[in-house]
Parts: structure tokens; sequence; C-alpha cells
């Protein structure tokens, strides 16, 4: 998928209804598809072309919903061992160190876009997160 395609997607789930089971989308943008633990060197590459890709996600939707901040999860993280975090936060805290945030305005949802490399025995991913939970 091309950046045009992942914003399409982006701009499709703040549309779509949310499933009744979990209350938000998750969306693999992108995969290393098998690249799990193995070739440390590979990863790293893999997770940096991800990165490259969230920032020119985020260069091509700040005109539209706005120039933040990029989020720190892991104080998110650290946070879970002493208090309940909300879905999708948790998860999304557990997987990824740093995530682009946008409210997106008039719609009561938020949309954040990480790279999830923190598992070395799972694969990286682009991901792409769209929820009606504030985040913490």
């Amino acid at each position: 998928m091309d950046i045009a395609q992942h914003i399409a997607l982006l701009d499709e789930l703040c549309l779509r209804p949310f499933p009744a089971e979990h209350g938000h989308h998750l969306a693999v943008l992108e995969s290393s598809h098998g690249l799990r633990g193995g070739d440390c060197a590979e990863r790293a590459v893999t997770a940096e072309q991800y990165r490259k890709v969230r920032d020119a996600i985020f260069e091509r939707v700040a005109p539209r919903w706005g120039e933040t901040d990029p989020w720190n999860l892991q104080t998110v993280l650290l946070r879970t061992e002493r208090e309940e975090i909300p879905e999708p936060w948790a998860s999304l805290s557990a997987r990824a160190d740093t995530a682009h945030l946008w409210e997106i305005v008039g719609t009561g949802r938020w949309v954040a876009v990480a790279v999830a490399d923190r598992d070395r025995t799972d694969e990286v991913q682009l991901v792409a997160v769209v929820t009606e939970t504030d985040p913490p």
C-alpha cells in the first residue's frame, strides 16, 4: 500500500461503525510478514522504513488534522503497571514506543499511527488505531 491508500483507509475507519466486541479499529498498514525475532539488523531496517512511512502519513494529514507532537507510549506502558489503561491504548503501548495521534474534530474519534516493533518475537508492523476512547 502507498501513503495515499493508508490515508484513505484512515478516513474510511473514521466513518466506519466500531465492532461491538471491542469498540475500536486496528488496521495493519504494513507488515514484515514473518520477520519474527531473527536478524536484528533486518528488523531495525524494516522498523526505520515504517517510521518513515508513519512520518510521511503525518506530513500529509497534519494540514487537515493538525500538527501534533509525537505521543510517548512508553509512559503509557509504565502507567499500566499502576492503573487500568483503557483499550486500545494499553495494547498499543505494549507494542510501540511512539505514535502520531490526532483527535478528529467533529467525529469524537481519535487516530493513532505507530510502528509496532517492541516485541522482538513478533513481526514489525505499521499500525493504525481509530477509537472514541480518549487517550490516557
